[in-house]
């Protein structure tokens, strides 16, 4: 049996690992690496336990830090984890700087790279994420993508050996657990709020955080909602708000970063999700809730280009004209985008014949 180490240690990955792990344990090994990038241990244990992951073989728990010195500790662990278990591929998902250092680390030992959720660009390379999308995507030899469009991106750089258009993994999770996040989470009685009478946001990236500017003009545009706003706020967010005295707005409710199938519930009934969160922009069009983008940009420009998703950036004015107009997007028709929820299976096969 083939042996593949899977390196996973944020949110985001857990919840593409979930439906992969499960398709991939009839047929190889798999060694399970979680680097514990993810800013909080309790809400990671939270997540394998909801998703049905197994305990992870390895925890590094490397924590915070800055890029090059958490991407640098995951080289060096992960460098003795490959030479140790001798596996036939290591597969890394998405963009984080596990994803990075993983690839990185299996590629000098030459050893075979998987890369799921390959092919994204933003084309904004002041996003960290960008350079390690970039870099993961040149050095793996199995590059499955989630669109025609992350395989034209690929094109454009030259890389054409390997790649795969599998559909997005995240679409399998969303089948696999929003009928159990529809029966199993309590959150909405919890929060003693009421279906599609609410707003959910999650703000995260530095770009916004980090920036006084505009993290104030995104509680501004908060402010001149009409209804209840739910924010699960994020470790570096809730750390600027403080930095910058910021005072939310009555209408915004903050709570504690939730759980998935919580997460998941809150999108489910909410009226629209504004976000910067890229995994949250699909959710939302596969939940057909409509999404307003809080960034300049996206990588998932298929769901724009369908009017279920609109990038505002952080101007306030245009922020609430999206909010205002999202009962209408509900009207629009909805599609099947990324695949048909099948591509675990279709990594598998394509795993199973090429390696």
């Amino acid at each position: 049996m083939l042996k593949i180490c899977s390196v996973i240690g944020a949110r985001p990955q857990f919840i593409k690992a979930s439906p992969l792990t499960s398709a991939l344990k009839d047929n190889f090994l798999e060694i399970m690496i979680n680097t514990g990038q993810h800013y909080d241990h309790e809400m990671s244990a939270t997540f394998f336990e909801e998703l049905s992951l197994p305990e992870p073989n390895y925890n590094l728990e490397i924590g915070s830090g800055k890029h090059g010195e958490q991407t640098a500790a995951m080289l060096s662990s992960m460098e003795e984890i490959f030479i140790k278990e001798d596996p036939d591929a290591v597969m890394v998902y998405g963009d984080t700087n596990s994803t990075i250092a993983g690839a990185l680390a299996a590629a000098k030992l030459h050893i075979p790279v998987i890369h799921v959720e390959a092919g994204l660009r933003s084309y904004n390379k002041r996003m960290p994420e960008e350079i390690n999308r970039i870099v993961t995507d040149h050095v793996s030899d199995f590059l499955f993508v989630p669109s025609e469009t992350s395989k034209n991106n690929l094109l454009k750089e030259g890389i054409i050996k390997g790649v795969h258009v599998v559909g997005d993994i995240m679409y399998d999770s969303i089948l696999m657990h929003g009928p159990r996040a529809r029966e199993k989470s309590n959150i909405l009685s919890k929060l003693k709020i009421k279906n599609e009478n609410y707003y959910l946001a999650t703000i995260h990236r530095a770009e916004n955080t980090d920036t006084e500017s505009r993290l104030q003009s995104i509680f501004e545009s908060f402010s001149k909602i009409e209804a209840t706003l739910i924010l699960p706020l994020h470790p570096r967010t809730k750390k600027y708000i403080n930095k910058y005295s910021l005072i939310p707005a009555e209408n915004v409710k903050i709570i504690d970063p939730v759980g998935y199938l919580d997460m998941l519930r809150l999108m489910q009934q909410s009226s629209a999700v504004l976000t910067d969160s890229g995994g949250v922009q699909k959710e939302a069009y596969y939940l057909k809730v409509p999404c307003i983008t809080l960034r300049s940009e996206t990588e998932w420009i298929e769901t724009v280009e369908v009017g279920w998703n609109k990038v505002v950036d952080v101007d306030p004015a245009e922020i609430l004209k999206a909010v205002n107009n999202s009962e209408k997007v509900k009207e629009r028709s909805h599609t099947e985008l990324y695949g048909d929820g099948d591509t675990a299976k279709q990594i598998v096969d394509t795993l199973i014949s090429g390696l």
